[in-house]
């Protein structure tokens, strides 16, 4: 029996990684298209939430911060 070479082991193991993945991906529970649809909308709704209130509160302290250098 031949030794492998480093380039063997490495073509091996990459491979094995690989099959490790699609293992991995078949046990995955995917959201049907109506579920993606409904998640895609709530973190849209919830994005414009957190940057509607991230403004509020930087437009606050900008008036406050004029206030104070006056």
């Amino acid at each position: 029996m031949a030794a492998q070479t480093g380039a063997e082991k490495g073509t091996k193991k990459i491979g094995n990684y690989f099959k490790g993945v699609r293992a991995e991906l078949r046990k995955v529970s995917w959201p049907s298209k109506k579920e993606l649809i409904n998640y895609t909308i709530v973190v849209l709704v919830i994005c414009t939430i957190i940057s509607l209130a991230v403004w509020l509160i930087d437009s606050g302290l900008h008036q406050i911060l004029k206030l104070i250098i006056r």
